[in-house]
Order: structure tokens, then sequence, then C-alpha cells
């Protein structure tokens, strides 16, 4: 189970603690009133920073910091809200790492970069490969790594981007740590030495999205070729093909209905990090990330949300109920209902940015193997 919580309230707490100045009670008390109660104009870009406290079973007790950073372009509303997530962690155990995740709109639509960041020292658990891998997981595997994807999309008509992608992923000092050292035939898969790879490709994007992070009525698909080469630097030599296709239909004055459908094909010698990994905090929410990999993946789900819900005391409480089902394969011939698993649950949300329509999800998820906890600012797709 993973549990992740932001507790404002934590803010005022330590401030207090730390400075017994009715200052610093009064700056925890106008910092929590502007979050809570956010009237500011909704032209103005908008800043915030929060603690992060999480545990995990792979690291025990994490303690960190989000930030979120949203504005329109010019400051005009016709165009779309652009959006910078950050956060930074570290963990009892000497892990740490730094994210970054950005959807920025250029005025009009004209440039449209969409990517992320990661640089972590965090471990991973490593179940094999396949979608039959015991539950249990075969090793422990401790590493370094660097992720860093980029879009660099140019708009060819209303709604539709095509452009270049970038992809690097890096990981050093890798250690497998067996999690039954008298394994019998234990084989450490491709790339458990330590690779790195870097991909460049074309990507095609479809996207009527006003908000980002929270998605009343639209449509977003995006079509991606990325090729890794050791005539570049690449550790190995692989094509990785991805889609990704999302649709949001308003269900009367407040509700939502969303459903989201991606499927990726890897092509040739994919080290084990970067093969399709099934699971996490926005796919298949209830099974940790990578608990099942393997070359190919299909996965979809639906998801209704209320925002707010109905005949609330108040309107900025909200709940939504989900459901997905997916699938790691090696060939076509291997998929199959039978080789698919399902997740499922609910959660509720908290309206933070009014006049921006951004809400906080908190999520519980069920799998046959266990629960997830998943506190974000921003739906899951």
């Amino acid at each position: 189970m993973q549990a992740r919580f932001i507790p404002l309230v934590l803010i005022c707490l330590s401030t207090m603690f730390l400075s017994p100045s009715l200052r610093a009670q009064n700056f925890a008390k106008r910092y929590l009133t502007s979050v809570f109660n956010n009237q500011s104009d909704r032209l103005k870009p908008q800043f915030l920073v929060y603690p992060v406290f999480a545990y995990a079973p792979e690291t025990t007790w994490e303690i960190g910091f989000s930030s979120l950073f949203v504005y329109y372009a010019k400051r005009d509303t016709t165009n779309r809200l652009s959006e910078i997530n950050g956060f930074t962690f570290f963990t009892l155990q000497n892990q740490y790492g730094l994210f970054f995740d950005h959807a920025i709109y250029a005025d009009q639509d004209k440039w449209f970069f969409l990517g992320k960041l990661r640089f972590q020292s965090f471990p991973l658990f490593y179940h094999g490969i396949g979608i039959n891998t015991p539950a249990e997981a075969y090793a422990k595997i401790e590493a370094n790594q660097i992720l860093i994807k980029e879009r660099i999309l140019r708009k060819v008509k209303k709604n539709l981007f095509f452009g270049l992608e970038l992809d690097y992923q890096r990981m050093a000092a890798v250690d497998f740590v067996l999690t039954d050292p008298d394994l019998p035939g234990f084989r450490k898969p491709r790339g458990s030495e330590g690779s790195a790879n870097m991909g460049f490709g074309l990507g095609l994007v479809r996207d009527d999205r006003h908000n980002v992070l929270n998605v009343r009525e639209g449509f977003f698909a995006e079509l991606a070729m990325l090729h890794y080469n050791t005539a570049w630097g690449s550790s190995f030599d692989f094509t990785t093909f991805t889609s990704d296709t999302r649709v949001y239909k308003s269900m009367g004055k407040n509700n939502v209905l969303a459903a989201q459908l991606i499927g990726q094909v890897n092509l040739g010698n994919v080290p084990f990090n970067q093969l399709a990994l099934l699971g996490g905090e926005s796919m298949m929410r209830g099974y940790y990330l990578g608990r099942y990999r393997d070359n190919n993946q299909l996965a979809t789900q639906v998801e209704y949300r209320f925002l707010p819900i109905p005949f609330s005391f108040t309107n900025r409480i909200g709940a939504a109920v989900f459901a997905g089902a997916g699938s790691v394969f090696s060939d076509v011939n291997d998929l199959g209902l039978s080789r698919f698993v399902a997740s499922g649950g609910g959660g509720l949300r908290f309206l933070l940015f009014p006049k921006k329509d951004i809400w906080v999800r908190a999520d519980l998820a069920f799998t046959h193997e266990g629960t997830g906890f998943y506190l974000y600012i921003g739906e899951a797709f």
C-alpha cells in the first residue's frame, strides 16, 4: 500500500513550534486562508508550496515539499491554463528525489511543451517480466535514476500539434537485492548493470483541453515514436511506439465522465527499466508502478467525477469513482481477457483554486493484491 498525505495544517503547526512569535503564526494563518479561501483574480498566475508526508514499504517515511504554478499566457483566459508541478523529497532510508512535470501553452497555442523530469535515488521492486509474475517481488533494486522526457510541439491547425520528442533515461549504481538470496535460477534482466538511453522521435497530438488539471469537456490523443540507438550513445538499440487517448464528457452541470486508453509497443533490445510498466498513480491505481512489465502494454480506465457532490453543504467538496483494466505481454498472440488485471476505487475532491477550477484528489484504489492511497493536485488523467 502506498500512502501520500498533504496536511496543510502542518504548515501552521510547524511554524508555531519553530517560532513562538505572533508574526509567524499570523503568516501561517494568512497562508492557509489564501489557500482555502482563494479569491484572487482569475487572470493572475498562482503559486502554491506545501509539505508532503508519505509512507511506502520500499522507502518507509518520506518527507518533502511540492509546488504548483499555474497561469494563462499573457494573462488571457482564452488561452489554455499552463501548469508546472515540482516535488522534492527525502526518506528515512537516505533516498531522495526531484520531480518536475509541465504542460505549457504559448499564446494562441502556437507552441505546446509537454514533459517531465525525474532525478532520484529510489528503490524499485522487481517482480519479473510478464503478467503472470508473483505478487512477492524477486528483488529490491537500489539505483540512481535520471529521466528527462520533453515534447516540443508546434500547432499545425486548431487543436492539432506536431513536433519532436526527446527521451533520456539513465540508471546507474544498480544493486539487485534478492528477497530470497537462495532463489534458484534467478536471472537478472537486460540492463541490470545500468544503462543510459537517448531516444529521438516524432509526436502528433490532438488536444482541445482548456484546463489539463481538470478537464470538464474535451479530447486528447497522442501518437509517438521514439528510437534509441547506440550510434548516438545509447546502451541499447530499440524503438518505442506509444498511444494515449482520453475523452471527457460533461454530464449535466457538474459531473464529468472521463475515459482513457493507452498502448505501448517496444521493438528491439529493451532494458528492464524501459519496458512497458503497468501501475502507478495515474493508470491502474492500486498497483505499484512496474508491478507488471513487458515489451507491450494495453490498459484502459473510466472515471465518473462529481464536481462538486450534489446537495453538498459546500461547492468545494467533490468525489469520483473509477475502474480500470490492463495487461502487459510479449507478443500479441499472448493477449487475452484472462491475462488482464483490474483495479477500481473512489475518492474525494477538494476545490483548491475556485477561479481556475483546480481540485485536489484523494483516491483509494483496490486490486486483488491490496490497496493504494493517492493524494495529488489535479485529476489522474
